[in-house]
């Protein structure tokens, strides 16, 4: 009887999901969910991008950014993953590398209820953009959980970036110049 039962529990720890199912591939799951942001370039440098411009602009701003891309940016994975369509999404998400980058290069100051509002729009394109390649299961929002938490910490450690210089009194031109590399790659990123 024992010996029955522990094979039952070997058999379930073995098993391994049918690939034939939707969700089993590559958009399935929180690892894949959180290794994602750090493979694509155009989101690993626009989630830096917005951590730097945050901290860069420093206030209230250094946590209200990232928080609201982050939650704008889960909004917009489940209105992918229900199909709810969302216009030009590719270039607008080439568009928020370039955007982010250019502002934290130029320095650009915003009122805190501004910036939050550019940046929460760029996180629904980005969002959206996942959100339509994973399944509406519980497989899917474990992609998105994973997603998540790998953008709050891309976002923190662009922020955390900026801390150096100000800790240290070097001047603001070392954050300013990431913030111009970024723009350059989400140039070379949307010609080719």
């Amino acid at each position: 009887m024992m010996t029955g039962r522990l094979a039952f529990v070997l058999a379930l720890l073995a098993a391994t999901p049918a690939l034939a199912h939707v969700g089993a591939g590559a958009t399935s799951g929180f690892a894949l969910g959180f290794a994602h942001p750090l493979l694509g370039p155009d989101h690993l440098l626009a989630m830096v991008g917005v951590g730097l411009w945050a901290g860069l602009v420093g206030g209230s701003a250094h946590w209200v950014w990232p928080a609201a891309f982050v939650g704008v940016m889960i909004a917009g994975g489940v209105m992918g993953m229900t199909d709810v369509p969302l216009s030009f999404v590719e270039p607008a998400i080439l568009a928020s590398v370039i955007a982010v980058g250019a502002a934290v290069a130029l320095a650009a100051r915003a009122p805190v209820w501004l910036g939050a509002l550019v940046v929460g729009g760029f996180a629904m394109f980005h969002g959206h953009a996942h959100g339509t390649e994973i399944p509406e299961t519980a497989a899917g929002f474990d992609y998105l959980a994973g997603f998540a938490l790998a953008t709050a910490i891309l976002l923190g450690v662009g922020a955390a970036i900026t801390i150096v210089p100000a800790r240290f009194r070097v001047s603001s031109v070392l954050v300013r110049s990431l913030g111009a590399g970024v723009a350059f790659a989400g140039a070379a990123l949307a010609v080719g």
